[in-house]
């Protein structure tokens, strides 16, 4: 099997597993079983060896398979690049500041209040790796990874929705309101300004300087 097949291999496998140990018909049976903290055991070790063998996989393959598309890392791309990783960056930092109430583990028991980042978009951890992935396309264009940087905003939104579909069923009155006045995609809502307004200065000053950090060690760490 080539390269981009097992990529593509892993990254369906990550998706499957994940999607169905989360639906409304398994999930119940297996927390009954072996309770939630067990799930969460479970569920991170079944992500991690998928999604840990096809990073190994893509890192080992880089820039393999035919070249379906050739753009220069010109200023203008480089820029794009950067500014879309600052976004991404502060938007994971946000949203692990203030979980969104999709996560596993967000408190059941409180309401639901929405502010800041989930103005941006209701998933943001999740959405800002589809950002990583989507931007990386650009300046990637070999089989190899476009198959790897593809997965990560195609993967998004499909577990994004398929994390709403199970949240309006399961938790439907805490829930919809909060699905109702939130996007799914980034910057697409209503009330972006104010989102952006409400992230806390720490998230800004973090995302940025990741940021700058991953972008001054990019060529030891990732080549």
């Amino acid at each position: 099997m080539s390269p981009t097949l097992m990529i593509v291999a892993f990254w369906l496998l990550f998706a499957a597993t994940h999607i169905a140990l989360s639906s409304i018909k398994l999930r119940p049976r297996i927390v009954g079983v072996i309770g939630g903290g067990g799930f969460l055991g479970m569920y991170s070790l079944v992500a991690f060896a998928t999604f840990v063998p096809m990073v190994s996989t893509y890192f080992g393959n880089k820039h393999s398979g035919p070249m379906l598309w050739s753009i220069s890392l010109s200023p203008a791309v480089e820029a794009l690049v950067t500014i879309v990783m600052v976004l991404a960056f502060i938007i994971i930092v946000a949203g692990l500041l203030s979980p969104s109430p999709s996560s596993a583990t967000a408190n059941r028991d409180q309401p639901v209040v929405v502010m800041g980042v989930h103005y941006i978009t209701r998933h943001a951890v999740f959405m800002a790796a589809g950002m990583f992935g989507l931007v990386h396309l650009i300046p990637n264009g070999f089989a190899s990874d476009i198959a790897f940087f593809a997965g990560f905003p195609i993967f998004a939104v499909v577990g994004c929705l398929h994390q709403d579909a199970r949240k309006l069923v399961t938790e439907r009155e805490r829930y919809a309101d909060f699905h109702a006045a939130t996007p799914l995609v980034p910057f697409t809502g209503k009330h972006t300004v104010q989102g952006l307004r409400e992230i806390p200065l720490l998230s800004y000053g973090l995302g940025i300087g990741m940021t700058v950090v991953v972008r001054y060690f990019h060529p030891q760490w990732f080549g």
